[in-house]
Formats: structure tokens, sequence, C-alpha cells
């Protein structure tokens, strides 16, 4: 295994109402490797996405706390976003900006240079296929065109960890397919994932470590090929069926 990238520990996430106080993060301790893809499983409401969040240092944990090489990501926090891309489950994009200039705006945002933006930029259109809407505003595009543009912004930069909240919802198969090559490509090229995916052939595909998350908490961790050997199946539908079923008996 390669060295830690991201080390996770006791990671804690409440939230308080006057009537009650709701878990939804219950002391998570999860490391992220160097040049791995985790993926990150489970039903809705099992703090996937507010997990997702935390790491992109979108919201604050209750307690706990997450390190990059053994540096709390807190101490500067600005550098550590400059190094991490954040695809989320939901469209945020600007609407009053074109495609073109969300990336070139995103660009400017981390820092990079002109003549870099704008060769990230076109490589970025091309790739997932927005040259049509270059000059169009997020309010006409259909929800997989909004979520291939979420996809280009979120790696303008060249991030070394991309948190990706179900990158594929809404994509056309070709694009899909697209996607998970250029997952593996990134890779390749030395950057961690952290996939969140309902889609089991998804995360069969593409993990090297599969981690399930259950009402907070983490159920298991392992590899696809040691969890198909364990339960003696071909897929991890199936295996996720019945480790779910099982939490209901």
């Amino acid at each position: 295994m390669s060295k830690p990238l991201l080390e996770i520990q006791n990671l804690t996430k409440q939230y308080h109402t006057k009537e009650q106080t709701t878990t939804a993060l219950d002391r998570i301790s999860l490391t992220i490797h160097e040049q791995e893809i985790i993926g990150l499983l489970g039903v809705n409401g099992a703090g996937k996405t507010t997990l997702s969040s935390i790491i992109a240092t979108l919201h604050p944990p209750t307690s706990g706390y997450i390190s990059m090489r053994g540096k709390s990501i807190y101490q500067d926090i600005n550098a550590y976003r400059r190094i991490v891309g954040f695809c989320p489950q939901k469209s945020n994009l600007n609407t009053d900006l074109t495609i073109e200039q969300i990336l070139t705006f995103t660009g400017h945002y981390y820092g990079l240079p002109q003549e870099l933006i704008i060769q990230r930029r076109e490589k970025l259109i091309e790739q997932y296929e927005l040259g049509k809407y270059r000059t169009a505003k997020p309010p006409v595009l259909s929800g997989g065109y909004a979520h291939r543009v979420l996809l280009a912004r979120s790696l303008m930069h060249n991030p070394k960890l991309l948190i990706l909240d179900e990158p594929t919802v809404g994509l056309d198969p070709h694009i899909r397919r697209q996607l998970w090559h250029t997952i593996k490509e990134l890779k390749k090229n030395g950057v961690s994932v952290l996939l969140t995916t309902h889609y089991l052939d998804e995360a069969d595909e593409l993990s090297d470590r599969i981690c399930i998350l259950d009402a907070g908490k983490i159920k298991l961790i392992s590899t696809p090929a040691a969890l198909k050997e364990a339960h003696q199946e071909s897929s991890l539908e199936k295996i996720f069926i019945t480790l779910m079923a099982e939490e209901v008996e």
C-alpha cells in the first residue's frame, strides 16, 4: 500500500435542534492513501455526502480531525483547498456566467497562470463534449450536461485529492464510461479519489477499497476482491444487498 495521504480520526458530525440531536457521522476513522480510489457506499442517509462535504471543508466536523501527510488540514486550510477537487451531487454553478467563464474563473480562483487556464479549459471542454454550450449559461443545460460542467470545474486545477459525490448520475452511458477512464487515468497520474456512488458496478470497476457506511458508522472497509471471496459472490451488488438486509434483521 502506498503512503497515507489523508487520515481521518474519530470524525463526528451532529446537528442540533431544540427537540433533538441527530448524529450524521459517528466517530469515523479512515485513511486514504496516495494514488488510491476509495468507493464510499451506503444507503440514502448513511452519511456519505456529509463525510464528503467535511473532507472538502464545506462544513466543519463537530469533533475529530483530518490530517494530510501528518499535518492538520485546518492549520492552512487554503493550501489544502488548492490540492482538493470537489464535484458535488447537486449543481451549484453560477447561473450568471457562461460555461467558458465558469471554468476560466475557477482557474483564476486557484491562481493558475492564464496560459494554463486556457489549456486546461479547452481540454476539459473537449473531453466532456461541452463545445456547443461554451457560451451558454447553466439554466439552459440538462441535468447531464450540468454534471459534466461540475466535473470539468473540479478538475481545472489538477487536484491531488478528488472528491466525487455521485459523479455519474444523469450521464449518458458513453460519458459515464469516459469518466471511468478519466478516474483511472487520474489515479495513474498520482491522484487519490474518494468516490461516492450508488452504482455497485462502478464501485467494483474503479475502487481499490470499498468503505460501506451505515447510519453514520463504518460497517466495513475491504477490497472488492476480498469481499467477493468472503461472501462467495461474483458481484458487489449481491453482497451489498445481503449486508443491508442483515442490518434490517
